[in-house]
């Protein structure tokens, strides 16, 4: 049945998603392609893809101000009122590319998804058909705050940010990279800005690694716009600092499917999809919910499950597949679970694999924030039963192939691309990336010495279960143990 629902997905033909998403797309590239190459010298061709971006929005409330930004930077004028513009403009173009592709995804599995609530004083719901006009109002929203007075902090995010827009991905050096390491350390020491913190810490690693980057042969063009664009819109007063969003305090019964494992230099976040069934007997929902956690580049593998260890409930329960209940525990409007431990405690064992078959298809979805309508982190988890694995690991669904993105299987965990070309079952997340679907494995099951086996990427998540990797973990581990013990001894001085 799934292989019906995908084929209309699978083909790798953004056009699938609607109407006038391969334009929107071009559109992208072309404003990309500028910031390659820097704003301060834009050619005739690329002067024309600054203009078509904002041409874009002549029928919207965004058309007057983003006709004067595109104006502007094209006649060597960049301020930064301007650059905040035209990245509101990206936004809300990919935002709508976003909707397009996630309503073809949910009308292919048949899944129901919430609507975005309007923050307290917001006029009118947010519909899925209307998520073109809220992308490009929360985009005149941060452009408008660029006027406002900031802070010395987020004013040091964006004068970088500028610099790198105008000198381009091309023209970057060491000397320009190194400009953010303060700017980065004064972002952390506030809990308000780390979230900026940790994807500005992020993007400039990306960009220290590379260089010199003019001399490169391949850039990853477009997700470095994607992390310019979110940074420069975050970094704008009040969309971090003001007032949060109320959140919702649900209990129940939280049914793991899975855990995904984001990891850069300095951080590392787990990020558990799960339904969530509430107390009151309502509609099962899917939820995520994620702790995050400070690192250094040498604590890598299974060393990392070291780092949430106060988390112990979670843990707990990707390593023994259990379920958790949950009491009162902060629930966004995102769909992402504010993980407190003090509110849960592990209940029954609760397989990932029949928690898919069971849960799944009843699930609803939640809404998607208008800053995270972006492609490529689309990320809706499904199961895919009766398939074949092909020579280059993908799974043939009858006809229709999936692709498997094996690259994002973590370290951390016993999930290996072997044990994926050797399942039968798969609890993953499906993705759209690069132009095409694919699916990131969380679970699968698989047939180990003729025994049928679910392997996790979580079940490491309390130590590992296989003797060479736990003597690996444990030589790693010291590390751990000495860094702590150091840090210890700094604060008590």
């Amino acid at each position: 049945m799934l292989a019906v629902q995908l084929a209309a997905l699978l083909g790798g033909d953004p056009g699938n998603a609607g109407e006038g998403a391969e334009e929107a797309l071009a559109l992208l590239d072309g404003f990309d392609d500028a910031l390659v190459h820097g704003l301060a010298r834009l050619a005739d061709e690329r002067a024309d893809a600054v203009a078509a971006l904002a041409a874009a929005f002549a029928a919207t409330p965004l058309g007057d101000r983003m006709a004067e930004a595109a104006d502007a930077v094209v006649s060597g004028s960049i301020t930064q009122e301007h650059l905040t513009a035209l990245a509101g403009g990206r936004v809300a173009l990919s935002g709508a590319v976003h909707d397009a592709l996630l309503e073809s995804l949910d009308t292919a599995l048949g899944r129901e998804r919430a609507e975005w609530p309007p923050a307290p004083g917001e006029p009118g719901t947010v519909s899925g058909a209307a998520a073109q006009s809220a992308a490009q109002s929360a985009a005149q929203s941060a452009a408008q705050s660029a006027a406002q007075p900031a802070g010395n902090v987020l004013g040091g995010v964006r004068s970088w940010l500028r610099e790198l827009a105008i000198t381009g991905w091309r023209g970057v050096d060491h000397d320009l990279v190194a400009a953010a390491d303060q700017v980065v350390e004064a972002l952390l020491a506030a809990p308000d800005l780390r979230r900026l913190a940790v994807l500005l810490d992020g993007f400039a690693a990306e960009l220290r690694a590379s260089c010199p980057i003019g001399s490169a042969d391949h850039l990853p063009v477009r997700r470095w716009a994607d992390l310019w664009t979110r940074a420069l819109l975050l970094s704008q007063d009040g969309v971090l600092t003001g007032e949060p969003r109320p959140a919702a305090a649900v209990s129940g019964r939280l049914l793991v499917l899975g855990v995904d494992v984001h990891e850069h230099g300095t951080a590392v976040q787990f990020q558990v999809h799960a339904v969530l069934e509430p107390a009151d007997g309502g509609t099962p929902r899917l939820v995520r919910t994620s702790v995050t956690t400070a690192k250094v580049d040498t604590i890598v593998g299974p060393a990392l499950w070291k780092l949430p260890q106060r988390h112990k409930v979670l843990l707990a329960a990707l390593a023994d597949r259990r379920s958790v209940e949950i009491a009162d525990m902060p629930l966004l409007d995102s769909g992402d679970l504010v993980w407190d431990d003090d509110r849960a405690f592990v209940s029954k064992p609760a397989d990932p694999l029949a928690t898919a078959r069971l849960c799944l298809s009843g699930a609803l979805a939640p809404a998607v924030p208008p800053l995270d309508r972006v492609p490529v982190r689309i990320a809706e988890p499904v199961l895919v039963e009766g398939y074949k694995v092909t020579e280059d690991g993908s799974f043939d669904l009858g006809g229709t192939v999936l692709a498997v993105d094996a690259e994002r299987l973590p370290d951390c965990g016993p999930l290996t691309p072997k044990l994926v070309a050797a399942s039968t079952a798969c609890v993953g997340l499906v993705r759209w990336d690069g132009g095409r679907w694919t699916l990131q494995p969380l679970a699968v099951q698989a047939k180990v010495k003729r025994e049928a086996v679910v392997v996790a990427t979580g079940d490491w998540a309390l130590g590992p279960t296989d003797p060479k990797a736990a003597k690996a973990e444990a030589r790693a581990a010291d590390a751990v143990t000495v860094l702590r013990e150091r840090a210890g001894r700094l604060l008590r001085r």
